[in-house]
């Protein structure tokens, strides 16, 4: 197998960034080096790094530079990397030891493959397991950019390993985009390059109360404009659209519900469905939603 860049930007990271490194020291694969951009961490980060660097030496390579953003540091640490072969992975996720083995074999002999991705187990905060995802879905593999936009397939990051030739010709991370932004590169790569996929659990995905997920108007505008970004590029026609947009108001209705904004939540919902009819899952929100917030209402009367 080729040797392997990972990739790890880090801001304020010191809680979770050594369990991460040490995740990347128990691969089966052991031919890598890690790229590590400090992006204006102001936590201990950085004292974190300098022990690591003490016990890894050439095998890690770390950067520092003011804060840029998620996108910016990943684009980075790529153009620093040297191998042909790139594998993701953010500071507060983790490896599990076969991780890198088994990602790097589905490129063997497969000119045609630019990305491989796998599947993840939810962690909190603690590190303890709250979601697996195993399902395979129908359209996991091949040429699934049309997929990737509609969002019916998901690509976890810390799964996720490209070919540098791909990402050469796809273009970077989008810095213009401060969520997305990897699905954006996904999208770009999918629609040049086959996607080959784990079907295990390689890799443990940590959600933070704090993520940008948890604020469902700032998700939307973010996951809409990549909608419109793409619309009309292969893949991303009219209907992809609506599907996309279905899934983005769906999403936040179930948020809003979430938050205890019934009303907004139900209007959301009944859009969801209203822009792809087809899909059962919609018109269950759209239902529910409604069929609470009348409840309620019943009651307060």
């Amino acid at each position: 197998m080729a040797k392997v860049d990972v990739i790890i930007p880090a801001y304020n990271a010191a809680s979770f960034l050594a369990a991460a490194l040490e995740s990347v020291m128990a691969q089966t694969f052991t031919d890598w080096q890690i790229v590590l951009v400090d992006d204006g961490s102001t936590d201990h980060t950085g004292q974190i790094v300098s022990h690591y660097k003490e016990r890894l030496g050439d095998k890690l390579q770390g950067i520092t530079q003011v804060n840029a953003g998620l996108p910016a540091a990943r684009n980075v640490a790529i153009r620093q990397s040297s191998s042909d072969f790139i594998a993701l992975l953010d500071a507060d996720d983790l490896w599990l030891p076969h991780r890198l083995e088994a990602s790097l074999q589905l490129f063997q002999g497969r000119p045609d493959v630019g990305l491989s991705y796998g599947l993840i187990d939810q962690i909190d905060p603690d590190g303890e397991v709250t979601r697996t995802f195993e399902r395979r879905k129908r359209y996991a593999e091949g040429k699934i950019a049309g997929e990737i936009y509609k969002r019916t397939m998901d690509l976890p990051c810390p799964t996720v390993t490209f070919r540098r030739r791909s990402v050469e010709d796809a273009g970077f991370f989008d810095e213009s985009l401060r969520a997305t932004e990897d699905r954006d590169l996904w999208l770009r790569i999918a629609q040049l390059y086959e996607v080959a996929m784990v079907p295990q659990v390689i890799a443990h995905y940590r959600v933070s109360p704090k993520a940008m997920t948890t604020n469902p108007d700032r998700m939307f505008e973010a996951q809409r404009k990549f909608i419109e970004k793409h619309y009309r590029s292969p893949g991303c026609g009219f209907w992809a659209r609506r599907v996309a947009l279905s899934g983005i108001y769906r999403q936040r209705a179930e948020a809003l519900a979430g938050r205890g904004q019934p009303v907004a939540a139900m209007k959301d919902g009944w859009k969801a469905a209203l822009l792809y009819p087809a899909q059962m899952v919609n018109w269950r929100t759209a239902v529910s939603l409604s069929s609470r917030l009348l409840v309620s209402r019943f009651h307060r009367s």
